[in-house]
């Protein structure tokens, strides 16, 4: 896939002013792309060169690239011009998605209101204030399990919180646990896609089953929510069902999982910050989203047009498919100063990595409280974490994290 500012395959001649420092032109959709050390550069001049871009896609067709915070965040506002139902995320291909109008990540207002509304209460603030010490004291037990062996992998140990937690929201019975902790392991840090595959192919049908026991035995759990809402009078069908909850599972342990790896890999490698956060210079929360600012793991979203529309300077028509890159919107310069630096300062910090109107993201809060409290039983438990090999990145444009990075923790 070749970005360009006109949409061709750039002329011989002068390098474009985007292009890597190889001269190669920029390829959005090629993962090795978001862990080169001149990534800043090359996403600014790029947007400086154009604010959209026309993008060459092998599955997706031509789409609209959009580098800026506030064309970005025009498009992620305006469902009715922007629609979901074509799908969110690159590499879905060009036709209209299976779980279009079924899934809240694949659907508009007010569907999409119906969808989201029997899950809400999980994850507000005031039902995530409730839960807030269970997560803290869990994190704690991680982090001195983790000290306790020394040497751990880093990516395990901020993605078993996340686990747990979805776990204790769905009521996965004890006995049932160690199956769907190996499955999601499967299917979120499967090394290959065919492993991630396999391991959604056995959380889907448990997810059935749990969903068919407790339409007919409700508790007060997440599933039987879904599984007893009713919109328009009617039961959603469970397939439905079944289909939002794995996007739920999907989301809540990806985000907090990429999240976590990356911030505390920033905070291993620059000290300072580490001081920041140890000594009280700065407060965990507002690290929270600065470090979900920085990292925007989350690197795209997808939309398509719905009617002919100008962005940025182009003529969209209906059918067109633009994809705002949430990194490139949240190290704007031209809304965050010094975008590429870390500031546990920032304010205010209207960042785009949980996602703005209709598709923010329902589990922010709950997402927020778990990063904070591994953050803070890292801190307090630990005086140094250091690398004890090269971490590796996974080779993802969803969500772009490390698929593994040795550590070792020090305690306090």
């Amino acid at each position: 896939m070749v970005t360009t500012a006109t949409g061709t395959e750039p002329a011989p001649g002068p390098p474009d002013p985007a292009a890597r420092a190889d001269g190669a032109p920029v390829r959005l959709t090629d993962p090795a792309l978001w862990s080169t050390p001149g990534l800043p550069q090359t996403i600014d001049a790029l947007r400086a060169l154009a604010p959209v871009h026309r993008t060459e896609t092998e599955d997706d067709g031509p789409v609209w690239s959009v580098l800026t915070y506030e064309l970005s965040a025009q498009v992620l506002r305006d469902t009715r011009r922007y629609s979901s139902e074509g799908g969110s995320l690159l590499g879905t291909g060009t036709g209209r998605p299976a779980g279009a109008g079924r899934m809240m990540a694949l659907c508009d207002p007010p569907r999409h209101r119906q969808l989201r509304a029997p899950a809400t209460p999980f994850f507000s603030p005031g039902g995530v204030r409730g839960a807030a010490r269970t997560i803290d004291e869990l994190a704690g037990t991680l982090v001195r399990e983790a000290l306790r062996r020394g040497e751990v992998d880093l990516v395990d140990l901020v993605s078993a919180l996340p686990l747990e937690v979805m776990c204790d929201l769905l009521d996965v019975p004890d006995g049932d646990r160690p199956l769907v902790v190996r499955v999601c392991d499967a299917a979120f840090l499967g090394r290959t896609p065919e492993e991630r595959r396999g391991g959604h192919q056995q959380l889907i049908p448990y997810l059935m089953h749990q969903v068919m026991r407790r339409r007919a035995d409700p508790g007060d759990d997440l599933i039987s929510a879904m599984a007893q809402y009713r919109a328009g009078g009617r039961l959603l069908p469970v397939e439905d069902v079944v289909l939002n909850l794995d996007n739920i599972v999907v989301g809540g342990v990806q985000t907090v999982r990429h999240t976590a790896a990356m911030s505390l890999l920033a905070l291993i490698r620059d000290p300072a910050l580490w001081r920041h956060l140890t000594d009280g210079a700065a407060e965990v929360g507002a690290a929270v989203d600065e470090l979900l600012r920085w990292t925007s793991v989350g690197l795209h979203t997808l939309r398509t047009v719905t009617e002919e529309t100008e962005l940025g300077g182009r003529r969209l028509a209906p059918g067109d498919r633009v994809v705002p890159w949430i990194w490139a919107a949240n190290r704007d310069p031209g809304v965050f100063e010094r975008p590429h630096e870390i500031d546990f300062a920032r304010s205010p910090n209207r960042h785009l990595a949980l996602g703005l109107g209709a598709h923010y993201c329902i589990g922010a809060p709950l997402a927020k409280a778990e990063l904070g409290a591994l953050f803070t039983a890292v801190l307090r438990h630990t005086s140094r974490v250091e690398l004890t090999g090269e971490p590796k990145y996974n080779g993802s444009i969803i969500n772009f994290g490390l698929d593994a990075c040795p550590v070792r923790l020090t305690p306090r």
